[in-house]
């Protein structure tokens, strides 16, 4: 099961405050901003008026978290050795990418402006919030533990999103752009439980059924992000 490790995001270490005072000396915040994922990249128009805005902490902070998400972000697929197999590793391992998904999409109706997309996504919090629960009853009866936690690279991406909110500002296309990555994110981690074969039964006809709807989530946003363009 992954590691429940708490971010160091909100006090970032000497090193990253010291980078990060160093690209604001410079003026090369906006190439790391460059770095953010494709789905991201073009997020946001008042990058440049914001940022003048900020005060040095908030600069330095901000840049810190940039860091941080993007060097994070840039070595996300690397593997840190082999998986215990099993039904319980394997659910827990799922809902911890669940639990994200339900954080992003709050996270989504805090920010968003649009009356309609704040209503989808209201609807995609309940459909996490009813996925999670479905799996941890599924994990209960293989003799797991509920799992309520979010997973580090998750929490580090929102803390991510939050210091390039402060520099760009939020709009309804940065914020369409954060929910199209989570929701890679997502099916990616069904594609990685529907991988193991110790799950059978309802258990997997349960995951199965969950990536066709992510599946159909995902093909929804990224035609709500075109029409945004």
């Amino acid at each position: 099961m992954a590691q429940h490790t708490s971010p160091t995001t909100s006090q970032p270490d000497n090193g990253l405050l010291d980078q990060a005072q160093n690209w604001f000396r410079q003026g090369s915040l906006g190439q790391t901003l460059g770095q953010v994922p494709s789905s991201l990249k073009n997020a946001g128009t008042k990058g440049v008026a914001s940022f003048n805005k900020l005060s040095t902490t908030q600069k330095v902070v901000g840049g810190a978290l940039l860091a941080l998400g993007v060097g994070y972000l840039a070595t996300r697929k690397s593997s840190s050795g082999p998986k215990k197999a099993g039904p319980a590793t394997t659910l827990q391992e799922l809902l911890l990418f669940v639990n994200d998904r339900i954080a992003g999409y709050e996270r989504a109706v805090a920010e968003s402006q649009d009356a309609e997309l704040r209503g989808y996504y209201k609807q995609l919090v309940s459909q996490s919030q009813q996925f999670a629960t479905d799996l941890n009853s599924h994990l209960a009866r293989v003799g797991g533990q509920r799992e309520d936690e979010t997973t580090l690279k998750g929490k580090v991406y929102r803390a991510w999103m939050d210091a390039k909110a402060a520099v760009t500002g939020n709009d309804e296309k940065a914020i369409l752009g954060s929910n199209v990555y989570g929701e890679e994110w997502a099916l990616k981690a069904y594609e990685d439980a529907l991988r193991d074969q110790t799950l059978n039964g309802p258990v997997r006809q349960a995951i199965q059924r969950q990536y066709f709807l992510s599946q159909k989530t995902y093909k929804h946003l990224k035609s709500l992000e075109k029409k945004q363009q």
